[in-house]
């Protein structure tokens, strides 16, 4: 049966069959610790559970500027040698401020980027440092390549015109120095225009994938030959997506996995919103499915995408992906709300990956 056809709860909300419904009270970001058990980051501190989630410990202080409400604002590697590295927003002195005539970011827009780790399991964190300075914001990757590089992807606010263009940091002493790569940068003007909320994952070859948000009806992609260090292949993917960030991660079975919202509803249409200070060039800002394709050949091709939930007037976005076991696959939507931007309504998901694969390859 199609899944335009299955009924909506009394939410509003639709979830695909396959999905069942997480147990836990958290959005993440997750890192599995050596003993097994799960481990998150909060504004309050470090927190262990041994219960997939369901319950957690007492908050272990970290470091202060941490935003529980605004999602991927930051993110954790547990490192090969057994090192945590986390790559955060600081909100402490946080102001975004525009200039809506000149059509920039003012000189008092801030948002900082720092890097701070353990290397005792968290009982003491050390080597704060900033990445970036000025303004920045959500990143979708940072992962430890088979070769134990760290590389985390970011964006940056940049000005004349205002817009985004992101970039990586990779270390290769487990965080306690980092270097930046060359800027990636597509154009636009607008607040919300440019090279946004990069996602990344290690390919087969060792190349890395970056997949970054545009106003431009699809993800651009950007490949990088020697771990992160620059990225000199930058083209158009052919993966249509609105104006909103997906998640890119290689799970254990090899195949890549992303989670976004397309461009449009699953045999539908939805009109654009007009040019103004978000964006240059009209622009798609559905965000009412949450979908997931696999790729078992590099990010070369795709599945059919698999629609995980639907949210009709409301949002499912900003999602985070976590492979829990093998093949158990966690999403949760960073922002889920039954009307535009209001009604929370939490969407934590659990399901299996070789199940969603057979769907991927059912004729319609």
């Amino acid at each position: 049966m199609s899944i335009q056809t299955e009924a909506c709860n009394s939410d509003g909300r639709w979830v695909n069959p396959l999905c069942q419904s997480l147990p836990i009270d958290r959005n993440g970001p997750f890192v599995p610790m050596a003993d097994g058990s799960l481990m998150t980051i909060d504004s309050q501190g470090m927190r262990v559970s041994a219960d997939d989630g369901v319950t957690w410990s007492e908050a272990r202080p970290v470091c202060e500027g941490l935003n529980d409400t605004e999602p991927a604002s930051h993110r954790l590697v547990r490192t090969k040698s057994d090192s945590l590295v986390m790559v955060h927003l600081d909100f402490t002195d946080y102001k975004f401020s525009w200039d809506e005539e000149a059509g920039e970011p003012k000189d008092d827009c801030r948002m900082e980027v720092w890097s701070i780790r353990s290397v005792d399991g968290g009982k003491t964190w050390v080597d704060k440092q900033r990445l970036l300075d000025g303004y920045n914001a959500n990143f979708f990757g940072f992962i430890q390549t088979s070769a134990g590089r760290l590389v985390v992807v970011l964006e940056h606010l940049a000005s004349n015109p205002g817009r985004w263009v992101v970039c990586s940091f990779i270390s290769d002493d487990d965080g306690q120095t980092w270097t930046r790569s060359n800027l990636i940068d597509l154009g636009g003007h607008g607040h919300h225009d440019g090279a946004t909320e990069p996602t990344v994952a290690e390919l087969s070859d060792g190349r890395l994938l970056m997949l970054i948000r545009t106003n431009l009806d699809r993800f651009w992609q950007a490949f990088s030959d020697d771990g992160g260090r620059y990225w000199r292949t930058i083209q158009p993917s052919d993966i249509d997506a609105s104006s909103a960030p997906g998640h890119l991660v290689r799970l254990r079975s090899g195949r890549l996995a992303l989670v976004w919202n397309r461009l449009n509803p699953e045999g539908g249409t939805r009109p654009k919103a007009e040019p103004g200070q978000s964006s240059e060039v009209p622009a798609s800002w559905y965000r009412e499915e949450l979908s997931l394709a696999f790729s078992e050949g590099d990010g070369v091709s795709w599945t059919k995408p698999v629609v995980l939930a639907r949210q009709e007037g409301g949002q499912l976005s900003y999602p985070y992906l976590f492979e829990r076991h093998p093949g158990e696959l966690w999403v949760i939507a960073g922002f889920a709300f039954k009307s535009g931007w209001q009604e929370p309504l939490s969407l934590r998901l659990r399901m299996n990956e070789e199940e969603l694969l057979r769907e991927t390859q059912e004729k319609p």
